[in-house]
């Protein structure tokens, strides 16, 4: 037999070279979510609406996606902003960039994850949001009013769209979200981390830039992309290689 003669040392090598392929991550990069309101694949979309233009040489949402996003009373998730009174319009432009990143993105399969929710089979989690960004959502939204600290979950839908609980009271956001990193961070049960990089440094992903510029946030996914795979040790290989190895052993021997 053609293997007798090969080293043990070799056999495992390959065997290891193997396994890694099959989690080669460049399946990382330019993708869009398993979610409720995503396409299959990113492409461009001329005619995005308002904020979403950024994305539209390479996007995961449509153009009915951005339009409808911007509304006020929008049947995307049915939620409403204005669920304390009126959400100040400086504080309202965050969200809806930040729903317009959410959906329309190309560049966020670094942080995608599987989950088992009944409108989406994946979401982002620890997103390293560039720290300006997180600032100004913060600073245009301190005197705007919530009455949660998460708002995945927790919420009265008995009307149709979201209102707070008979428990929670309406207070300021910055009542509720003390911090930048606080809102964040928790809005969207962690769906963002505040980056330590600023805006520019291709070290974090910017919910705001000028598409006559480019688009920043595809060479940080790449980047992470990169040092994931770098670092990317299949789950039982150790074990397999050893079994393996001692495999090899009595076979050679025999």
């Amino acid at each position: 037999m053609a293997w007798k003669g090969t080293s043990p040392l070799l056999l495992l090598v390959w065997f290891a070279a193997s396994m890694c392929g099959a989690r080669d991550r460049t399946d990382l990069l330019n993708v869009c979510m398993d979610a409720k309101h995503h396409k299959t694949k990113p492409g461009p979309e001329d005619k995005l609406h308002d904020q979403c233009t950024p994305w539209r040489e390479n996007a995961c949402c449509s153009v009915s996606t951005s339009q409808e996003l911007h509304k006020d009373n929008s049947l995307l998730y049915n939620f409403n902003w204005d669920h304390c009174g009126k959400m100040e319009p400086a504080c309202k432009r965050h969200f809806i960039q930040d729903t317009c990143l959410y959906e329309c993105s190309p560049n966020l399969g670094p942080w995608i994850q599987q989950v088992n929710q009944s409108w989406r089979k994946e979401r982002i989690l620890n997103v390293p949001l560039c720290k300006e960004d997180c600032q100004s959502w913060w600073e245009d939204c301190r005197t705007s009013y919530t009455c949660k600290t998460n708002w995945q979950k927790g919420w009265n839908w008995t009307s149709g769209s979201n209102k707070c609980p008979a428990k929670d009271v309406c207070r300021t956001f910055e009542s509720y979200f003390p911090t930048p990193a606080a809102l964040c961070e928790g809005l969207w049960s962690h769906s963002y981390k505040v980056s330590q990089y600023s805006r520019g440094s291709g070290r974090c992903i910017q919910m705001w830039f000028d598409p006559a510029q480019g688009n920043p946030n595809k060479e940080v996914a790449r980047l992470y992309a990169l040092a994931m795979n770098s670092r990317a040790v299949p789950h039982g290989v150790g074990p397999l290689l050893l079994s393996l190895a001692l495999i090899l052993q009595v076979w050679l021997l025999g």
